[in-house]
């Protein structure tokens, strides 16, 4: 090899060390002031998909300055300061510096990321979810009490939802490949996501997303996790899509004068009503997210056991807007619980004048309605009619 040749090979060896090196030290920063926390513990830890890890801490002194160094993700990332129980999130897109301030009396309310557009973009998006969560525990207060009917109650649950994903829907799609975009996407209200990616439309923000982090970001962990997600979410809809239309012409029961109901279990099956002629049925309208639910379900319940063994079955319809809360609700359930995706808009309540819920009906072995019970104190004693 001669000089000129070795030459080029230690430049080319020296440059490419320099740039591994610069690589491999490649950091973000975060530093700032915290008020009201002298001789407290700050904490930098990290929000990754298997849960909380803490990056390093420090104790705050008088001026509450604090300063932070930490590897860059290959990614847009998700960290969060804490004080105590106290937390504030915060994201970062790679190598950069995060200037923050805040008050220790009040972290997240007061935590602010200066010149960070993503930043003010996640406060968005926790302000709308909190909010909404107000709304709908207003909603509920109300319906609880008895100021509000349960058809009025779902209807405003669907619009209080609606409203919200409308505005986080035009965040999402403005950037769907940034940190908020994916953010946005996991928001949960009382520990269930907003967005069911199991429903076509909501499925588009998860794709909208999946597509765009696979593009900026192919391999890495988090692209991964969100891509699987969102293809295992397609594979069940285009199932229960699949079966469907297999179980569209499903033979009417028109003995009753009454409409056939098919509709979907848990496990993504249909069932229609005429399929259980030859048992006594009580089909039962009703609400899970409803403050009489779990009691309902508990009497119905012991019914269930007394009379099964005589060709008793219930066949249960749920009203519910949330199918995430349908589905965790009624999986333990041992009797055929399905659910109305169409909700408060759906023609089934008017068809069978349905006044209030829960309702119910109950059917002889031929699939007659031989008695419609409102007031369910009343319920074993028609039952025993049957027998």
């Amino acid at each position: 090899m001669n000089k000129i040749t070795k030459r080029i090979v230690l430049t080319a060896l020296l440059i490419g060390g320099v740039l591994t090196a610069c690589k491999k030290g490649d950091v973000f920063r975060v530093s700032g002031n915290i008020d009201s926390a002298m001789g407290d513990t700050l904490y930098l830890e990290h929000r990754g998909l298997a849960g909380v890890e803490k990056l390093d801490s420090v104790i705050l002194e008088k001026n509450g300055s604090f300063s932070f160094k930490q590897p860059a993700p290959v990614n847009p990332e998700f960290y969060q300061l804490r004080i105590g129980n106290q937390i504030a999130t915060f994201a970062v897109d790679s190598v950069e510096t995060l200037q923050v301030s805040a008050d220790a009396s009040d972290l997240y309310r007061s935590f602010t990321v200066a010149d960070s557009p993503v930043n003010n973009q996640l406060k968005e998006v926790d302000l709308l979810v909190m909010q909404t969560a107000g709304k709908i525990e207003g909603l509920e207060k109300q319906h609880k009490a008895g100021l509000m009917e349960d058809m009025a109650f779902i209807a405003q649950l669907d619009s209080v939802l609606n409203d919200y994903k409308g505005k986080i829907t035009r965040l999402i799609l403005g950037n769907p490949g940034g940190a908020a975009a994916y953010y946005a996407v996991f928001q949960k209200i009382n520990n269930y996501l907003i967005f069911d990616p199991y429903n076509k439309q909501d499925y588009a923000m998860f794709g909208a997303v999946a597509t765009s982090w696979n593009r900026y970001y192919p391999g890495t962990e988090r692209t991964k996790h969100l891509y699987e997600f969102t293809m295992n979410a397609l594979k069940v809809r285009r199932r229960q899509e699949q079966q469907q239309e297999l179980l569209q012409n499903v033979p009417v029961v028109t003995g009753t004068g009454l409409p056939d109901i098919v509709l979907q279990e848990v496990n993504g099956e249909k069932v229609s009503l005429s399929s259980l002629r030859g048992k006594v049925v009580l089909l039962d309208f009703v609400v899970y997210n409803a403050d009489f639910s779990p009691k309902h379900n508990m009497e119905l319940n012991a019914l269930y056991q007394q009379h099964k063994s005589k060709g008793f079955e219930i066949y249960q319809i749920s009203f519910d807007s949330d199918e995430h809360f349908w589905k965790i609700s009624a999986d333990n359930l041992p009797w055929i619980t399905v659910r109305d995706p169409q909700s408060v808009n759906t023609r089934l309540l008017a068809m069978y004048n349905v006044r209030e819920i829960p309702t119910a009906f109950i059917l002889n072995r031929e699939g007659d309605v031989v008695a419609r019970v409102e007031d369910y104190a009343k319920l074993s004693a028609e039952l025993s009619k049957m027998w």
